[in-house]
C-alpha cells in the first residue's frame, strides 16, 4: 500500500511523459517483479524493501501508463485556432453567467471546410454573445440558447490546447482540466458569417445530467431569490457555479466553503444517514437478519446509496476520493479482522491514489486524508455500547465529541491550510460547530426531499438565509481570518505533525513537543531583497498587466490584471493568493490607466490591502474613486524605498487637460538603485515612447515590460535603442484575439538581441537585481507533464 502511493507520488513529479511503450514495459516487469518479491521467503526488512520498491515501480509504471495514453488523445496543434464544424452532445450542466455559457462537450465528429479531423473526445466550451452583440456581430437569434444536457448539437468552434496560469502558490488549472478529461477549450462561433449554431435533437446519452438539469431548473423556479436558490442548487445537484462571489467570500472567511460543494462530508454523512436507515429496515425482517447481519447491511446499504447521491450531485473528483475510501473502509469492516488504525488509513489512501494517482496533487485530498488521519490518532479507545446510559447522557457526549473532534481537526490543520491557502479562519470553529450540523441535518435533507415534495424547497432556502446571517456576521468579526506567508512543505509537515502530537492519546508532558513543532510555521518569513535591491514578479495573468515589486522593506503592485467575469477576476484569482502567500502588505498601488486589463483586479486587491495608496491616472468618477481616492501620477514624481528609487516619467501635468487616449495617460515607472533599472511602460504607444525617447539617459534600464503588450502600436525602434534593456517582457494572454505580441515586434526584439520572455511560455517571471542578467520562468521552474507548452514568441508572436 505505502509503495503504491509513494510510486505515484514519484512519477507526478516527471517534468515529461516517456514514451508510452517504455510505460508498458516497466509496468510488466514491476508486476513481475512483485511477485516475486511476494514470494520471497521470510518476513525481514529485505522483503519488505523488495515488495516496497517493487510495488513502487508498478504504480509508477501505471501511472504513466495512463498519462500518455491520454496524452496521445490531444488536440493536434495544426487545428488551434482554425475553423471547426463540430458534432457532439452537451455532456453536462451548463453553467451561465453574465457573459453567457460554459459547458462540457463531447465531440463526435469535425471537420475543418471539407477535411475531417480528430478531435479529442471531450471539450470545455464557451457560448458568449454580449460583447460582440453589442458590435453588431450577433443576431438576437445567435445568442447562447438554453443548453440542456443530452442534446446533440452542430457547433462552429476555434479551439485551443488547455492552458491556465501558472504563479507561485497559485491555482493549477491545466491539471485541473486534466483530472476533468478536458483536452482543449474553445468558444462557439455565432457571428452572421458563421454557420448557425443548429440543434440536431435528444438523445438517451447522460441521463442523471439529464435529471440534474431538471432538478436545477424546478429549485429556481420554486425559490424567488435567486442568490438562495443558487446555494440549494449547489447542495443538492453540485452546481457551485450559482452561487455568488459576495457569499463565497463569506464562506471563505468562515471556513465553510468546503459546505457549500458536494465535499467529502456530505457524502460521509448521507453515508451514515443512508446506512441508519438501512440497518431499521433490515431488522424489521428476521430472515434479513439470518441471512446477512444487519451491520454489515446497513455498511453496504450506506455505501452503495451515498455511491448514488454522489452520481446524482456531479460525480465531482472529492465525492468520488470519498466514495472510494468508503468503499475501502467498508471492506475491511467486512471482514473478520479488526485492523488497526494506521492499516485502514493506509488502505484507503492507497485505493484512491490507485484510482486517481492525481489526487496526491490536490490540496482537498491532503485536507481529508490528514483530518480522517488526526481523528484515527486522537480518537477515543473503543467502547462497549452501554443501553443503561440515559439519552441525555448520550446527546451530551456527542455534543462533546463533535466539540473535540472539531477543535482537533482545526489545530491539526491550521498548519496544512496556511501552506495551502495562506490564512486560515479564526471563526472557523464557531462556524463549523453551527453549520456542519445545520447543513447536513436540516439544508442537505430538505433540499433533497424538497425533489419529491418541491414545496420543501422554499423551507431549505429561509435556513440558507438564517445559516446566511450568522456566517455573514461571523465574516465581519475584525480578526475574523488570519493572513501569514505560506511556510516551506517542511514546515508545514512538522507543523502537521505538532497538531497530531498535541490531540494524540498521550500524556499532556509528551504533547508538549508538539508546541516547538507548531513555532515554523508562526514564525516563517519569507525572504526579501536586501538593502538597496529589489526584485520584480510579472505574476501570469492573461491578458493584461500585473507587476509586484519588492524592496528590503516595502511593496508596490503595478496594475491588477483583467476583470474575467461579473464575479472573477485576476485579483481575486492571483494577486490576492499571492500577496498573502508571500504575506505582503502593499505600501502602493499603481494602475497605469483605466483599461480593465490593467484596473480589472484592483477592487480585490483595494479590499485585502486597506492600507495601500492609490496611484493612477484615473478620472474623477471612475468607480475605483469611491473605493480608494487616488493620487494623480505625473512625470517628476519620485520616492525612494531602501535605497531603491522609484521615478513617475509619463504623463506629464499638461496631459490631463488634453482630450487623449486612456493608453496615452499610462503612468510610466522607472525603479532602480546606482547599478539596474526596470522599466513598467504601461501602454504607451509611439507618440508617447518618441516623447520619452527624447531624454535616453532617464530612460536606459535592464528590464522592460514590453509597452501594450506587444501591440503593433509600440515598441518603437527609437524607443527601444533608447531603453537599451536586455531583458523584456510581454504580458499577453495565450492565443488572444489581438495577436500580441506582434510578431513584428517580436522580430525588433530579435534584432537587437534582447531575451524577449512572453507569459504563454514563461508563466511568471521572477527578476532580482541582485542578478541582473537572469530570470525565473514559473513554468520552467516547476514543469509538469500536463503543462501546457506553448511556442515561443520569436517563433508566432503567441
Amino acid at each position: 500500500m505505502l509503495g503504491v502511493v509513494l510510486g505515484a507520488a514519484c512519477q507526478l513529479q516527471q517534468p515529461r511523459l516517456w514514451p508510452l511503450a517504455l510505460y508498458a514495459a516497466g509496468s510488466v516487469c514491476s508486476a513481475l517483479l512483485l511477485v516475486l518479491a511476494l514470494r520471497m521467503p521470510g518476513r525481514g526488512l529485505a522483503r519488505w524493501l523488495a515488495v516496497l520498491a517493487a510495488a513502487g515501480a508498478l504504480s509508477a509504471g501505471v501511472t504513466g501508463w495512463r498519462a500518455a495514453a491520454y496524452a496521445a488523445t490531444r488536440l493536434e496543434p495544426a487545428l488551434e485556432g482554425r475553423d471547426l464544424l463540430v458534432t457532439g452532445v452537451v455532456a453536462a450542466l451548463p453553467h451561465r453567467s453574465e457573459a453567457g455559457l460554459r459547458f462540457r462537450f463531447d465531440a463526435e465528429s469535425a471537420r475543418a471546410g471539407t477535411q475531417p479531423v480528430r478531435l479529442p473526445p471531450r471539450l470545455m466550451l464557451g457560448w458568449y454573445g454580449g460583447a460582440e452583440a453589442a458590435e453588431g456581430l450577433f443576431s438576437l437569434e445567435r445568442q447562447p440558447a438554453d443548453l440542456r444536457p443530452g442534446e446533440r448539437w452542430e457547433f462552429a468552434l476555434r479551439l485551443k490546447a488547455p492552458h491556465g496560469s501558472v504563479n507561485p502558490h497559485g491555482f493549477d488549472y491545466e491539471l485541473w482540466l486534466w483530472e476533468q478529461g478536458v483536452q482543449a477549450t474553445g468558444a462557439v462561433r455565432a457571428g452572421l458569417r458563421d454557420p448557425p449554431p443548429t440543434r440536431l435533437g435528444a438523445t438517451w446519452l447522460h441521463p442523471v445530467e439529464q435529471a440534474r438539469h431538471r432538478v436545477r431548473e424546478r429549485i429556481h423556479e420554486g425559490v424567488a431569490e435567486p442568490r438562495l436558490a443558487g446555494v440549494l442548487a449547489a447542495l443538492v445537484v453540485g452546481d457551485q457555479g450559482a452561487i455568488e462571489r459576495a457569499d463565497w467570500d463569506v464562506y471563505r472567511a468562515t471556513g465553510m466553503a468546503h459546505l457549500m460543494s458536494i465535499s467529502g462530508l456530505h457524502v460521509t454523512m448521507f453515508a451514515w444517514a443512508a446506512a441508519a436507515l438501512v440497518a431499521a429496515l433490515w431488522r424489521r425482517s428476521g430472515r434479513l437478519c439470518l441471512a446477512w447481519p444487519a451491520q454489515h447491511a446497513a455498511l453496504a446499504g450506506g455505501i452503495a446509496l451515498a455511491a448514488g447521491y454522489a452520481l446524482f450531485s456531479g460525480w465531482g473528483v472529492p465525492a468520488q476520493r470519498t466514495v472510494l475510501m468508503l468503499a475501502a473502509v467498508g471492506l475491511l469492516r467486512l471482514g473478520v479482522r479488526d485492523w488497526p488504525w494506521p492499516w485502514v488509513w493506509l488502505f484507503a489512501c492507497a485505493t484512491v491514489v490507485a484510482v486517481d494517482p492525481w489526487a496526491l496533487t490536490q490540496a482537498g485530498f491532503w485536507l481529508s486524508f490528514v483530518a480522517v488521519g488526526v481523528l484515527f490518532a486522537s480518537g477515543p479507545a473503543r467502547q462497549e455500547a452501554q443501553a443503561a446510559v440515559p439519552w441525555r447522557r448520550r446527546v451530551l457526549d456527542a455534543l462533546r465529541g463533535m466539540l473535540r473532534e472539531q477543535a482537533v481537526v482545526t489545530v491539526a490543520l491550521t498548519p496544512l491550510s496556511l501552506l495551502l491557502f495562506g490564512q486560515v479562519s479564526v471563526v472557523g470553529l464557531a462556524a463549523n460547530l453551527v453549520a456542519i450540523p445545520w447543513v447536513t441535518l436540516v439544508v442537505t435533507p430538505l433540499g433533497l426531499a424538497g425533489v419529491l415534495a418541491a414545496p420543501l424547497w422554499p423551507v431549505a432556502a429561509q435556513a440558507i438565509e438564517l445559516l446566511g446571517a450568522v456566517l455573514g456576521w461571523l465574516a465581519q468579526w475584525p480578526f475574523a481570518t488570519w493572513s501569514a506567508a505560506a511556510p516551506p512543505a517542511w514546515a508545514a509537515a512538522a507543523g502537521v505533525a505538532g497538531g497530531v502530537l498535541l490531540a494524540a492519546r498521550l500524556p499532556w508532558p509528551a504533547r508538549a513537543f508538539g508546541v516547538p513543532l507548531l513555532m515554523p510555521v508562526f514564525l516563517w518569513q519569507p525572504q526579501r531583497p536586501a538593502p538597496g535591491e529589489f526584485e520584480l514578479l510579472a505574476a501570469d495573468v492573461g491578458q493584461g498587466n500585473a507587476i509586484l515589486v519588492r524592496t528590503a522593506r516595502h511593496t508596490l503592485v503595478y496594475d491588477s490584471g483583467p476583470g474575467y467575469g461579473r464575479d472573477s477576476d485576476a485579483g481575486q484569482r492571483v494577486l490576492v493568493p499571492l500577496l498573502r502567500a508571500l504575506g505582503e502588505n502593499v505600501d502602493t498601488l499603481v494602475l497605469s490607466h483605466r483599461d480593465s486589463d490593467h484596473t480589472g483586479g484592483a477592487a480585490a486587491v483595494l479590499r485585502m490591502q486597506p492600507q495601500a495608496r492609490l496611484v493612477s491616472s484615473l478620472e474623477e468618477g471612475h468607480p475605483l474613486q469611491a473605493l480608494r481616492p487616488s493620487q494623480r501620477c505625473q512625470a517628476g514624481q519620485a520616492w525612494e524605498w531602501d535605497g531603491v528609487r522609484f521615478e513617475v516619467l509619463h504623463p506629464a501635468a499638461g496631459d490631463y487637460a488634453v482630450r487623449k487616449r486612456p493608453n496615452a495617460l499610462s503612468c510610466v515607472l522607472r525603479v532602480g538603485n546606482a547599478r539596474v533599472h526596470a522599466l513598467l511602460a504601461g501602454d504607451i504607444e509611439k507618440p508617447q515612447e518618441a516623447l520619452l525617447a527624447a531624454q535616453p539617459e532617464a530612460l536606459r534600464a535592464n528590464l522592460l515590460l514590453v509597452p501594450h503588450h506587444g501591440s503593433k502600436t509600440s515598441s518603437s525602434e527609437v524607443f527601444l535603442d533608447a531603453v537599451r534593456p536586455a531583458i523584456a517582457v510581454a504580458q499577453a494572454g495565450y492565443r488572444n484575439r489581438f495577436g500580441h505580441p506582434a510578431p513584428e515586434v517580436v522580430q525588433r526584439y530579435a534584432a537587437r538581441g534582447i531575451a524577449l520572455s512572453a507569459s504563454p511560455v514563461c508563466g511568471a517571471l521572477t527578476w532580482r537585481s541582485e542578478a541582473p542578467a537572469a530570470v525565473r520562468c514559473e513554468r520552467a521552474a516547476f514543469p509538469r507533464y500536463w503543462h501546457h507548452h506553448a511556442a515561443p514568441a520569436d517563433k508566432d508572436g503567441a
